[in-house]
């Protein structure tokens, strides 16, 4: 079991001084637009992946005027208490503790407190670039997979260094084709490993996802066509083949233009691109399916629930969608969960309904 029990906030987001105590499995959290609700979440989000779900910068959560903050968190994992510290130092030096240990490499830690987050900028998952729905299969799949997450690292790392060494091209009629070469050799390892598990993945993980959209919509599975299908390059032949067909038009645009970078899941409804055809209430019940699926993923592969965070979930939500989504996250699911909301009786009056046991807390002011 992973709950967590309290979480102290030094000069983070909007937050000068604050802690707060987690009591119950379900938790609500209420406030004005602007009080720190998000803010809260990201905290938590923090301590999971020691990063920020919203702003990539370190530097960016620090509280208006100031350098550094300050994350502790208390909580029980696997029966034992535990402590996790993020401290941005006002050098812009970033230090992540796990008990008072200090990691050597922050990516180790990243698995060892599983979590999921819902929020309202997630629709750029349905709307979005491929970038987005590659970042939710990459952060899963970390989550589970030590190796993945290492050779995704090394991977980035690579292209990054071939995109550098393709831009400065930019005034030569001559390159070094072996340096070049190199780059391409280095790129084939970790590519074949993250293709061949993100395959593997998706065969199960994508089905998941369309059972899950048909149980949360409340639709007959007849009444609609909804396909999930997972796109790459690599099906139809390897890096190698890739790359060098692909080499004159990498070098013309300077960037890499074929590989796993590219990888999308392509979703569907009745043959047709999912998000210019559907309503509101499907791309939230679609948005809500890839984050359950997420969440019982993570539960089989951990053998205990991973923290749930929903941020904003209640608003252009039809009551029966409402009512399913909360079953699924605060009955099916023995996780603890975090809810926030700007009305408290709306939110009293769901997690009431639920028949569980649950703890509300204000937001007033970070």
């Amino acid at each position: 079991m992973l709950l967590l029990k309290q979480i102290e906030l030094t000069r983070f987001k909007n937050y000068e001084q604050a802690s707060f105590q987690f009591e119950k499995r379900l938790i609500g959290i209420y406030g004005r637009n602007g009080a720190g609700k998000t803010n809260l979440l990201d905290a938590i989000y923090y301590i999971c992946f020691t990063r920020s779900y919203f702003n990539r910068q370190d530097n960016l959560n620090s509280r208006h005027g100031t350098d550094g903050f300050r994350i502790h968190a208390s909580l029980v994992w696997q029966d034992k208490p535990e402590t996790a510290t993020c401290i941005l130092r006002e050098t812009g030096k970033k230090e992540f503790l796990l008990n008072e240990q200090p990691y050597d490499k922050f990516s180790r830690h990243i698995g060892h407190y599983p979590c999921v987050i819902i929020t309202p900028d997630d629709a750029r998952l349905l709307t979005g670039t491929s970038e987005e729905r590659r970042r939710l299969v990459d952060s899963l799949l970390s989550q589970i997979d030590e190796r993945y997450l290492q050779e995704l690292i090394l991977f980035n790392k690579i292209l990054t260094q071939r995109n550098s060494f393709l831009r400065s091209l930019e005034d030569r009629r001559v390159y070094d084709r072996q340096l070049l070469e190199v780059f391409d050799q280095q790129l084939i390892a970790p590519t074949e490993y993250i293709f061949l598990r993100r395959r593997e993945f998706l065969v199960s993980f994508l089905p998941k996802v369309k059972h899950l959209y048909f149980e949360i919509a409340g639709e007959d599975p007849t009444a609609e066509k909804v396909d999930l299908f997972y796109e790459t390059e690599l099906m139809q032949s390897d890096l190698k083949q890739l790359l060098d067909a692909s080499r004159a038009k990498d070098l013309l645009l300077q960037r890499t233009t074929c590989g796993i970078q590219r990888d999308d899941i392509d979703i569907l409804l009745n043959d047709h691109s999912f998000r210019n055809l559907a309503s509101q209430g499907q791309r939230k019940s679609m948005l809500f399916a890839l984050k359950l699926a997420e969440l019982e993923i993570l539960e089989k592969e951990k053998h205990f629930p991973p923290l749930l965070l929903l941020d904003d979930v209640f608003e252009k939500l039809d009551e029966e969608r409402m009512s399913n989504l909360m079953e699924k996250v605060c009955l099916n699911n023995e996780g603890q969960v975090f809810i926030t909301d700007t009305n408290k009786e709306r939110l009293e009056h769901y997690l009431r309904e639920t028949g569980e046991e649950f703890q509300l807390i204000e937001i007033a002011n970070g």
